[in-house]
């Protein structure tokens, strides 16, 4: 809690894994949510994957597709390579992106 308080984005993430799943803490998706948009805002691309599997499922914030593979995409431009899996899934689906197999394999490699 100390190092997230500090500004240290992996805690910050750490953390809020820690109230996504009620791990030490009360479970509480908005104080996850609030924890990984904080390490976000800083271009954290652990945070970017962990927010937007809260906007994809409405954890702590309404569910919204778009919102996620924005996230994604964001995770998958600094090499994150879940984020470049996770985007690439969301190009197969058609989830928040127009559906596109070309990308989602480029995605994949």
């Amino acid at each position: 809690r100390r190092k997230a308080d500090q500004g240290d984005l992996d805690a910050q993430c750490g953390l809020g894994v820690c109230y996504l799943e009620g791990t030490g803490v009360p479970q509480d998706d908005r104080e996850a949510t609030r924890l990984f948009r904080r390490a976000a805002n800083k271009g954290n691309a652990r945070a970017y994957c962990k927010l937007r599997h809260c906007y994809r499922l409405g954890r702590g914030i309404p569910q919204d597709d778009d919102e996620a593979a924005r996230l994604y995409r964001r995770a998958a431009e600094q090499g994150h390579p879940f984020g470049q899996y996770l985007l690439g899934q969301s190009y197969e689906r058609g989830k928040g992106v127009l559906q596109d197999d070309c990308e989602a394999a480029r995605l994949f490699g």
